[in-house]
């Protein structure tokens, strides 16, 4: 005797309700998604990631600071930093010899703090 599972992952039959469907396909053609799934890209490497989450930690961080942090080189390190600003996920300030880092917004800030958050609930 064989046992058939269902699927639960589709509709048992094809049907849509027109006006939700119509209003939110008009929703979803206003926004542009590339820029966002640039940002969800850049933040899928571990180590962007890693220092985003650090860069949450402290206000500012220079790019030593934080290549001890993530155990890598600091010419390695620049360049993911350098890939974080061009997305406007990590903002840059230069002092003197010292280049300092924070993310950009507080949009940002809570992006990062939901997604580990929620990679940690069980």
């Amino acid at each position: 005797m064989t046992s058939v599972k269902e699927n639960q992952d589709t509709c048992d039959v094809v049907c849509f309700e027109e006006e939700k469907v119509q209003r939110v396909t008009g929703l979803v053609q206003k926004v542009d998604f590339v820029p966002v799934a640039d940002v969800f890209k850049a933040l899928s490497d571990v180590t962007r990631l890693k220092i985003a989450y650090a860069l949450l930690q402290e206000e500012e961080l220079c790019v030593c600071d934080v290549a001890n942090i993530i155990g890598m080189t600091t010419a390695s390190t620049s360049h993911h930093l350098r890939h974080l600003r061009n997305l406007r996920i990590a903002k840059s300030r230069k002092e003197g010899k010292m280049v300092y880092y924070s993310l950009d917004d507080e949009h940002v800030r809570q992006l990062v703090m939901m997604a580990v958050q929620h990679s940690q609930e069980v």
